[in-house]
């Protein structure tokens, strides 16, 4: 009876101990997968073809986890190491390693917006771009003049600048240049409407051209949207009349100097195919990305008899219109006088 006592006791005391290490391996295995983890909120950039080392180096450089060690257990128990999704992640302070591997096994990342305007040329777009996506601005700008490849989409290396309508865009961060391209391509023909086509072919003019006739446009007039379609009426009015558009900046343009100030009478002798005082009709690309507003002035030009423009004196910039050569002069001297007080000479 003694012994059977004795028995019992022992295995009450070895199944309570017994409990005791289960209970206390439990919390280990609970505290790895469901308590906080996560220190400091941000963002975990993964890119394309990262392996589950170079995700735990950068959770570690970044100083995101508490316990490195515990996050790649848990990964490893839910096979997250084995396919790692590459993208731009929010990491927030107190996920568990249950969540934060949730998140990044799920393939849900965060999308960037990318917002461009005032764009000078694909280079300088490149440029922009590659701060948003993984992409670098070397291969996005190899790519764009990759004639093989833009010519798929109906482009050519001076004109595929038209392709990109200023906006603000949605896209994933880790998007590829090839993928980039295609995407826009898509924005670029949702843009296009039969409507918007239809206004272009009744102009006598393609989407191409559009675009090219709206980078003038906007080069005229960066400042007043409310004088664009009176400026693209004075230069349809010139293509109709086969008359040299005569536009400044297309002189700049094919001068590559961005910060000339004066056109003058030598820089107007260039020999360049954007040289609209030599060549009669559009040049053979934009000369900037038009923004939507310049391409809807185009497409809902102004009508009226106005062949001549120059900027107004007080440097408000707006125009002064005219049907004739006289009239215009006495603008254009205004004009170089105020130029002359404010000593630009070029």
């Amino acid at each position: 009876m003694i012994k059977l006592q004795k028995k019992i006791v022992i295995t009450g005391i070895t199944g309570f101990v017994l409990l005791i290490i289960a209970g206390i391996i439990g919390k280990l295995y609970y505290n790895k997968i469901w308590s906080e983890n996560v220190v400091k909120s941000g963002f975990l950039y993964i890119p394309n073809n990262s392996d589950f080392s170079a995700v735990c180096d950068s959770l570690t450089a970044n100083n995101f986890l508490e316990d490195i060690n515990s996050f790649k257990w848990v990964s490893k128990i839910k096979k997250y190491d084995l396919k790692v999704k590459p993208g731009k992640y929010k990491i927030d302070k107190g996920f568990s390693n249950n969540s934060i591997v949730n998140l990044l096994r799920s393939g849900n990342q965060t999308p960037v917006e990318i917002t461009f305007n005032n764009i000078r040329d694909i280079n300088d777009f490149a440029g922009k771009v590659s701060k948003k996506i993984e992409a670098d601005s070397a291969s996005l700008s190899e790519l764009f003049s990759d004639s093989e490849f833009i010519e798929q989409f109906g482009f050519e290396k001076n004109t595929v600048i038209s392709m990109f309508i200023p906006n603000t865009y949605q896209f994933y961060w880790n998007t590829s240049a090839k993928k980039f391209f295609e995407i826009m391509n898509n924005y670029y023909n949702e843009f296009w409407t039969q409507e918007r086509i239809q206004k272009a072919k009744k102009i006598g003019l393609n989407k191409t051209e559009v675009s090219v006739l709206a980078s003038i446009v906007q080069a005229e007039q960066a400042a007043h949207n409310d004088e664009k379609a009176k400026i693209a009426g004075l230069y349809i009015n010139r293509l109709n009349m086969k008359m040299l558009l005569q536009s400044d900046p297309t002189i700049v343009f094919a001068l590559g100097d961005f910060e000339k100030k004066r056109v003058l009478n030598e820089d107007k002798e260039i020999n360049s195919p954007y040289n609209t005082y030599k060549f009669t009709g559009l040049p053979p690309g934009p000369i900037n990305m038009p923004e939507i507003s310049s391409i809807d002035a185009v497409l809902n030009f102004e009508k009226h008899n106005y062949i001549f423009m120059c900027a107004k004196e007080d440097f408000s910039g707006y125009h002064y219109f005219s049907t004739n050569a006289r009239q215009h002069e006495i603008y254009a001297d205004r004009y170089r006088n105020a130029l002359n007080k404010k000593r630009i000479w070029k």
